[in-house]
C-alpha cells in the first residue's frame, strides 16, 4: 500500500498496518513522545494499538517539544 508519512510518499508491504505498528516499523526514536495526526486529525494515543492505516492515507508525526518555556508541537523526523 502507499501512505505519505511527513509529506513523503511510502510503500509499504502490508495492506492495513496500526499505528503501532508503524511506529515500531519506522524506528521512531521516543514513539511516547510522539503525537500522530492522520489526515488531518490527532489521533489518542489510547488509540495507536487499533487505528488501522491504510492506502492513501496521509501521516505526521509530531514531536511534543518544550519552547520558551511552553510545550508544543513540532513536526517529527525520526530516523526512518
Amino acid at each position: 500500500m502507499q501512505i505519505k508519512i511527513n509529506g513523503e510518499v511510502e510503500q509499504l508491504e502490508k495492506n492495513e498496518i496500526t499505528i503501532s505498528e508503524l511506529l515500531i516499523l519506522k524506528k521512531v526514536e521516543s514513539p511516547d513522545m510522539v503525537s500522530v495526526q492522520l489526515n488531518g486529525d490527532i489521533i489518542d494515543r489510547s488509540q495507536y494499538e487499533e487505528q488501522t492505516i491504510t492506502g492513501d492515507d496521509e501521516l505526521d508525526f509530531l514531536a511534543i517539544m518544550r519552547v520558551d518555556g511552553n510545550w508544543d508541537f513540532e513536526g517529527f523526523y525520526g530516523q526512518f
